[in-house]
């Protein structure tokens, strides 16, 4: 995937929360279909929560019988995909042989490293039928030291993530550890990725155990320390400080971070690398067909962007 144009909106206000560094407004575009995409990171207030250095949320949307996501073969470098359904399905396709639909609550872990090729498309079923989507398309740049490892896939089912409950709370550990529950996805860097929905009146502490934390709101309204926050919004939170998140109404969130990056990342197209030369590498790489071809897809690709 690659950026799309324009500034960020800006949040435009001041907020009473000592805690609160930036209220990130993403930057959004109708692909079509009703189709939307709310690009949070990078931005210009925030380039990184932690290891994250790209989020999207997508949706939620309802294709039309026929139509559906068709993301064609894209090459990725120095970077982890890490891909959360709330509805619907996608198939995802890689360059190591990878032919796996993702469904709501599941994750697909995929590892570029030196390089990886892959599709997301709506599978054959649901595209005749049509069917909604909706969910969040994360990158987490790799240590310095893992930028060049071997490219690997992993899925998870939704059965294998820690679950926290109480009254008027449910959270799914999906990355790291949160709440005494630690989830079974191996990271390279320490990352933290929580689902979170709430009812009415519950709250819930955010762990000040993590240096770099940040609340992406996806459904309802929560109030912090008195200032109240609508859908769409990514809260990026001062490190150390204490925090209770409590909902107003029936809530969605995102819980995500973790440590500071070892050092600075630049990030072009689907390339992200702790050197500018590596990326140009990529480039010329991409453009004179030297990536793996994706099996079961392999006619279609994105080319390499003019700028």
């Amino acid at each position: 995937m690659s950026f799309f144009p324009g500034q960020d909106p800006a949040a435009g206000n001041a907020w009473q929360c000592d805690a609160i560094k930036q209220v990130i407004v993403p930057r959004s575009v109708d692909l079509g279909d009703g189709f939307a995409v709310r690009r949070a990171l990078p931005s210009a207030q925030s380039r990184m929560v932690g290891p994250f250095i790209f989020f999207d949320h997508f949706g939620p949307a309802e294709f039309r019988a026929g139509h559906g996501l068709d993301v064609r073969p894209h090459p990725h470098i120095g970077l982890a995909t890490v891909s959360y359904l709330f509805d619907g399905e996608i198939m995802h396709r890689d360059s190591l042989g990878t032919a796996l639909p993702i469904k709501p609550g599941e994750v697909n872990l995929m590892t570029a490293g030196r390089g990886i090729v892959h599709s997301e498309r709506t599978g054959t079923e649901m595209r005749e039928t049509g069917g909604p989507i909706h969910g969040l398309q994360m990158w987490v740049a790799l240590p310095a030291a893992k930028e060049e490892m071997a490219p690997q896939f992993a899925h998870h089912e939704v059965d294998e993530f820690p679950i926290v409950r109480s009254d008027g709370l449910f959270a799914r550990v999906v990355m790291g550890e949160a709440y005494g529950e630690k989830s079974p996805v191996p990271t390279t860097y320490e990352t933290l990725f929580v689902n979170m929905a709430m009812r009415p009146g519950a709250s819930v502490p955010l762990d000040a155990g993590h240096e770099e934390r940040a609340i992406y709101t996806v459904r309802g309204t929560i109030e912090i320390a008195g200032d109240r926050f609508e859908p769409g919004r990514l809260l990026v939170f001062k490190p150390g400080d204490k925090i209770t998140v409590k909902a107003i109404d029936d809530a969605h969130f995102a819980i995500l971070g973790g440590a500071p990056m070892d050092g600075p990342r630049h990030i072009w197209w689907n390339f992200v690398s702790s050197r500018k030369d590596r990326i140009e590498q990529a480039k010329a790489e991409w453009k004179a067909g030297h990536f793996d071809k994706v099996p079961g897809d392999e006619i279609e690709f994105i080319p390499l962007p003019d700028k």
